[in-house]
């Protein structure tokens, strides 16, 4: 099963999902989408762990070849070429590296470079295994790395946890297409509400199976729980403020490792979304 955890803004709590309910299955596989700012490796500290670079392909253009047709400009719908001073000139960080400037050019004068973008940390900690994204700083998208990730995760066996970016931007659409079940942890505010919204509509128009968890809450929040009710979607665990996890999150300590009863929570979210098969 793959399952992706999601979140509508940043602080919720979407990473202390994520690693626990990786933690608490008998054999699982933690990926790591939010490439800019990954934090799921601080919790695990994982062992053994090997480095990969993530490159994308930037088109070379051979002066001697070209002969100003234009058709590699005209082709490239993202406008990442432009044709200056009798040669095409490249944006990278609009260039989508879809080789289709090669593909159309009649005297073959492009070419292809391999362009670092990020980088792959593969270890491994206790029952997990965990693949983290990482994007170089500066980068523009976070797409690449994000694929690379998930195509390393996905040749490892278990439940597959993919912790997404924050919002519903292209990355977070990128890490949530090949899951099999979208997993909203939602922060009872108004503000946490507005944005869980929209990335519920994202999920809704790729047709994800989906539930919320509500993460620190000091109470109902009749807005958020009368819309999933509306929209059927399953409320599967509502967790509380709480002293015990607030010290576990700051000691970077996996909370299921360390209270049982927490672990048959996860255990039961993870039986309730079809899970079963992973404990």
């Amino acid at each position: 099963m793959r399952l992706a955890v999601l979140s509508g803004k940043g602080g919720t709590g979407k990473t202390f999902v994520s690693v626990n309910l990786a933690a608490a299955a008998k054999k699982a596989v933690y990926i790591d989408c939010d490439v800019e700012e990954p934090n799921g490796r601080l919790f695990f500290r994982p062992q053994d762990v090997v480095s990969a670079p993530v490159h994308t392909l930037l088109p070379q253009f051979d002066a001697g070849k070209c002969n100003g047709c234009r058709k590699c400009v005209d082709f490239c719908r993202f406008h990442a070429l432009v044709y200056i001073k009798e040669k095409p000139m490249i944006f990278p960080d609009v260039c989508h590296s879809c080789g289709g400037c090669a593909l159309v050019c009649p005297q073959k004068a492009v070419s292809e470079e391999k362009r670092p973008v990020g980088e792959l940390e593969i270890g491994v900690s206790e029952n997990v295994t965990v693949v983290t994204g990482i994007l170089n700083m500066g980068e523009a998208s976070a797409v690449p790395v994000i694929q690379e990730a998930l195509q390393t995760g996905f040749s490892y066996a278990g439940l597959t946890v993919i912790d997404c970016p924050p919002g519903s931007s292209c990355s977070v659409m990128e890490s949530v297409s090949a899951a099999d079940y979208a997993l909203f942890v939602a922060e009872p505010t108004a503000f946490g509400f507005h944005n869980f919204q929209m990335v519920y509509e994202l999920v809704r128009l790729l047709k994800k199976p989906c539930g919320v968890i509500l993460n620190k809450a000091d109470g109902p929040y009749p807005p958020l729980e009368d819309f999933c009710q509306k929209e059927q979607i399953p409320l599967l665990h509502t967790f509380p403020f709480s002293e015990e996890l607030a010290a576990l999150g700051a000691e970077g300590t996996i909370a299921v490792r360390k209270n049982e009863a927490l672990k048959h929570t996860f255990q039961n979210i993870l039986r309730q979304i079809g899970g079963e098969n992973a404990l």
